[in-house]
C-alpha cells in the first residue's frame, strides 16, 4: 500500500395455466417509484424521537461537548427516525463490483425495510431494484449468483434484468392492466472503485441516469482521490466474507471504530504490539474521517507482515469502513437490525501477488478474527451499559475522539433535515 498522503484539507418458468408473455412489450422504462409507493414517514411519526435529537448540541466545541444521550442507542422511535433520515437517504455502500463481474450476476440485500436486488443485465449495465414482486409483494430473489431473469417463487411472474415485466401468469380477464406499469421499482445505483452504491431516497428514484463523478463527491467528498492513491481500488482480489450479528446498536460499533485507537492498547494487545500507537492521527473530511497509524512490528526489508508499514482506517458516513493495511483491504458494513442489534459484514480483499499464499491468508484471517471477537465483547458490554439507568451521556477525549464527534454531528444534521 502506498504511504498515506498527508496533503489533506478539513471540510465540514412456463406454467400449464394461461399466462401473458410480454417479450414484445414496449421498451419504456420500468415504472418509477411514486408517492403511492413511498416508504418515507412524515414528521408526525417522529415527534418523540425528534425531542431526543435535541438532547445533543452539535455546536458545542469538542472539548466541552457531551456525547449523544443513551436514548439514541436504545429508543425504538429513534431507531425508526434513523432508518428514515439516515439510511433511506443518500448513497449507501451495499456490495462490491466483483460480485457483478459478468452479465446475469446478481446479489440481494436489505437495509431497514428496503429489500433490494442488484444485477448486471445483458448489456453489462449495472441495475438495482426493490426486490419485491409487483403482484403480491413476494421477495423475488435471495442470496447471490446468476439469473437470466427474476421469477417470483410465489406465482411465477417473471421480470427481465432491466426490470420489465416479461410474464404474468393466470391473469385472463384482468382489466385496466398495463404491463409497463408493473415492472420492478428501480433504485439509483452507482459504482466507485471496488464498491457498489445504492441511493434509496425516493426523490431520486426517477433519476436513473447517474453521474458517477457526482456520486463520488456526494459519498466521499474531497477525499475520493486520496483513497484511490492509497490503494482503495478495484485491482484487489476478493478473498472471503465474514458476518457477525452483534447485540448492540449500530452506532456502538461505529463509535468503537472512531475512538482514534483509544481502546486498542487495552482491548487489542496483540494488535497494539504491531502498531506505533503514538503515531496515530485523524483527518476529517466532509462525510469521511481517516485514521492512520504506523506499523510497529519488526520489519524484514519491506515485509511488515499483515499490517504493513502503515494502516489506514477510513470511515464513510454513516456505516461503512475501509481498512487498508499491508497487502490487505477489508471493509466493514454495519447494518442496523433493531435498536439493540446490528449485522456487521466484513469483506476481505488482497493484492494479487499474495492471493495464492494460503498460509499467509489463513494466519491473517485468524489474527483479524481475534480482533473482531474482542470488539464484539466490547460493543455488547457498552450496549448493556447504555441501557443502565446509571448512564445518561458521556464525554469525549479531545485528543483522540474527534472522528467520533464528527460522526455524531453528521448524524444530528441528518436527523434534523
Amino acid at each position: 500500500m502506498a504511504a498515506l498522503t498527508k496533503h489533506i484539507h478539513t471540510h465540514f418458468f412456463q406454467p400449464l395455466f394461461a399466462s401473458f408473455n410480454f417479450q414484445s412489450r414496449s421498451h419504456r422504462s420500468p415504472t418509477r417509484i411514486s408517492p403511492t409507493l413511498s416508504f418515507r414517514n412524515s414528521d408526525s411519526h417522529f415527534i418523540e424521537a425528534l425531542k431526543l435529537v435535541d438532547e445533543f448540541d452539535p455546536e458545542i466545541p469538542l472539548e466541552k461537548a457531551v456525547t449523544p444521550p443513551s436514548s439514541w442507542y436504545t429508543d425504538p422511535s429513534f431507531f425508526a427516525l434513523e432508518l428514515d433520515r439516515v439510511f433511506h437517504r443518500g448513497w449507501q455502500a451495499v456490495g462490491y463490483v466483483e460480485q457483478l463481474k459478468d452479465p446475469h450476476d446478481f446479489f440481494t440485500g436489505r437495509l431497514g425495510n428496503v429489500e433490494y436486488v442488484v444485477c448486471k443485465d445483458n448489456n453489462k449495465k449495472v441495475r438495482a431494484f426493490h426486490n419485491v414482486c409487483r403482484h403480491h409483494a413476494s421477495l423475488l430473489a435471495s442470496g447471490c449468483g446468476k439469473k437470466s431473469c427474476f421469477v417470483c417463487p410465489y406465482h411465477g411472474w417473471t421480470y427481465g434484468l432491466d426490470g420489465g415485466l416479461l410474464k404474468a401468469t393466470r391473469i385472463n380477464g384482468i382489466q385496466n392492466f398495463d404491463v409497463n406499469d408493473f415492472g420492478l421499482v428501480p433504485l439509483p445505483v452507482a459504482t466507485w472503485g471496488p464498491f457498489v452504491l445504492l441511493n434509496m431516497d425516493e426523490k431520486l428514484s426517477s433519476e436513473l441516469v447517474v453521474d458517477e463523478d457526482k456520486v463520488a463527491y456526494e459519498w466521499l467528498g474531497s477525499c475520493a482521490d486520496l483513497l484511490s492513491l492509497n490503494g482503495v481500488d478495484a485491482s484487489l482480489s476478493f478473498v472471503c466474507r465474514r458476518e457477525y450479528t452483534i447485540e448492540c446498536n449500530w452506532k456502538v460499533f461505529c463509535d468503537n471504530y472512531l475512538d482514534g485507537g483509544y481502546h486498542v492498547p487495552y482491548a487489542h494487545k496483540g494488535l497494539a504490539s504491531n502498531l506505533k500507537l503514538e503515531s496515530y492521527s485523524t483527518e476529517i473530511f466532509e462525510a469521511v474521517s481517516i485514521q492512520s497509524c504506523k506499523g510497529g512490528g519488526e520489519s524484514k526489508g519491506d515485509d511488515y507482515g499483515r499490517l504493513g508499514p502503515e494502516a489506514l482506517y477510513a470511515f464513510v458516513y454513516p456505516n461503512f469502513m475501509i481498512n487498508r493495511y499491508g497487502p490487505w483491504m477489508d471493509t466493514n458494513l454495519v447494518l442496523p437490525l433493531g435498536p439493540q442489534k446490528c449485522l456487521v459484514v466484513f469483506d476481505y480483499f488482497l493484492e494479487t501477488p499474495f492471493k495464492n499464499d494460503e498460509s499467509f491468508i489463513q494466519q491473517s484471517l485468524e489474527d483479524s478474527e481475534s480482533v473482531q471477537i474482542e470488539d464484539i465483547i466490547l460493543c455488547e458490554g457498552v450496549q448493556k451499559g447504555l441501557e443502565s439507568p446509571a448512564y445518561k451521556f458521556g464525554r469525549y477525549a479531545p485528543s483522540v475522539e474527534n472522528a467520533m464527534h464528527h460522526f455524531h454531528r453528521l448524524l444530528h444534521l441528518n436527523l434534523t433535515k
